[in-house]
């Protein structure tokens, strides 16, 4: 077995200057890139700090008590964040999403909610808000998140066994804690709550079934995620990776189940219902089935640099046009700028992707933009 190798990183490497058109690019809600992919989905990373060390995403051995965390001045506020989204909202985002870090560590996140809910689509509609979160400031925030305009949460789940959970999770926090805050937001109306299981060979696969089991019947949709390979600080290995295509036939074996049709575009899940009328599941393959394709996704950090996939290097920096006196015309055409150039897809050409040499091309940590 190959050494595991976790190399020292900082993402807070300066950001590549955002576009300037000489021509106005205007937002008309059509905006469209390279590969004729719609701008809808906005991530919105509110905080690099969280509570976890779970192994995939930020491991003890990189973020320990000495790790340099962004301070507080350089971090967007709510209002710049507001004002940002409200350019993407014009550009066609119809959905914002807010995570971290562990987002509920932000002070007073219910302020930037209620902010981020008087936004309205091209078409008048409210944009839909949804916030991922590990749990477990959850029982105690849902009623509040859910008054600020809040619509729905997804919970990171790795397993219900304590003992796995508490060692995946690396601070030992139980499980029960989560489940509460999973309840809670069921009783706040936060719903369907979501609830993703990053699958990890070898470390959590037997945890499947009894996840299920635990979920079938409750509303709550369990879905199932593939170890992907973010960053550089989890020492990813392909071998690590079990297929979604044997989850599904774990779980189709215990509980037969029929395929759904996505439920929009651009669904990063593939769903199955349980044929006893039970509730769904669903897996998300970023590994073995690439859906860069429909993938309408932009990500902004929580010191404003705009990344475009999941898998990026570099993101261009808003917070210089932000406090640099730009006007919003100036900021949407620089957002629309980005968006036209853009023709990432990592995931369909992983296999071509030659390793980094000397980490010039290091992917930025999920952590730092949010999954």
């Amino acid at each position: 077995m190959a050494e595991r190798v976790i190399p020292l990183v900082d993402q807070r490497i300066s950001g590549l200057a955002a576009p300037r058109p000489v021509q106005p690019i205007p937002a008309t809600g059509q905006l469209a890139d390279r590969l004729h992919r719609p701008l809808r989905d906005l991530r919105i990373s509110v905080t690099d700090r969280c509570n976890f060390r779970c192994s995939y995403c930020m491991p003890k051995e990189v973020f320990d008590k000495d790790y340099p965390y962004l301070p507080h001045a350089d971090l967007l506020s709510f209002e710049e964040i507001t004002r940002l989204a409200r350019q993407f909202v014009a550009h066609g985002v119809r959905k914002i999403r807010l995570t971290g870090g562990e987002p509920l560590l932000r002070k007073n996140i219910e302020i930037l909610i209620a902010q981020l809910a008087q936004l309205r689509t091209v078409d008048g509609q409210p944009v839909e808000l949804a916030l991922t979160t590990n749990g477990s400031l959850l029982a105690r925030k849902a009623r509040a998140l859910r008054e600020a305009g809040l619509q729905r949460v997804t919970v990171s789940l790795d397993g219900l066994d304590d003992t796995v959970f508490r060692r995946m999770n690396d601070v030992d926090f139980p499980v029960a804690q989560v489940l509460e805050g999973i309840a809670a937001a069921r009783e706040a109306g936060l719903g369907p709550v979501k609830v993703n299981m990053v699958v990890k060979r070898g470390t959590n696969e037997h945890e499947i079934l009894p996840m299920a089991q635990h979920f079938r019947g409750t509303g709550t949709v369990l879905r199932f995620i593939e170890y992907m390979d973010v960053g550089a600080t989890n020492g990813w290995r392909m071998d690590e990776v079990l297929p979604s295509a044997e989850v599904v036939q774990r779980l189709h074996a215990a509980f037969p189940l029929r395929a759904l049709e996505p439920a929009a575009p651009g669904e990063t899940a593939e769903r199955w219902a349980y044929e006893d009328g039970a509730g769904e599941v669903g897996v998300i393959s970023s590994v073995t089935q690439a859906f860069c394709g429909s993938c309408n996704r932009a990500r902004l950090s929580t010191e404003g640099k705009l990344y475009l996939c999941l898998f990026a290097s570099q993101g261009w920096d808003l917070r210089a046009l932000l406090r640099g006196g730009a006007g919003d015309e100036e900021i949407a055409s620089a957002v629309g700028a980005i968006w036209h150039q853009r023709g990432d897809r990592y995931s369909e050409l992983r296999g071509q992707v030659p390793p980094d040499a000397g980490g010039a091309r290091r992917r930025v940590e999920m952590s730092y933009i949010g999954g």
